[in-house]
């Protein structure tokens, strides 16, 4: 059960939010899991914590390349006006 809280602190923390569906996905997995845990059904709760990590670790993963490629396009924005730059003082 900690792997999968570790988990998705680790989603919330790059800046997954309930906006990502998988985020409100592990989260709420997460809620139940821990409910299971309560009720001593430790085989249901075990496979909600398993779900639960890797709806987050895929939430993570989202905003990661979400991230990764408004950096990309940025920079492609950037690279275009250098060769207009370039393009107009020659």
């Amino acid at each position: 059960m900690r792997l999968t809280e570790q988990a998705v602190e680790q989603a919330r923390a790059v800046g997954a939010t309930e906006q990502v569906e998988e985020m409100t996905q592990a989260e709420q997995k997460l809620a139940r899991a821990q409910k299971n845990m309560g009720e001593e059904d430790f085989k249901r709760a075990r496979i909600l914590a398993e779900q639960s990590e890797l709806d987050a670790r895929l939430a993570e993963a989202r905003v990661l390349t979400q991230k990764s490629d408004k950096q990309l396009a940025e920079l492609n924005a950037r690279i275009a006006r250098l060769r207009k730059q370039l393009g107009d003082v020659q």
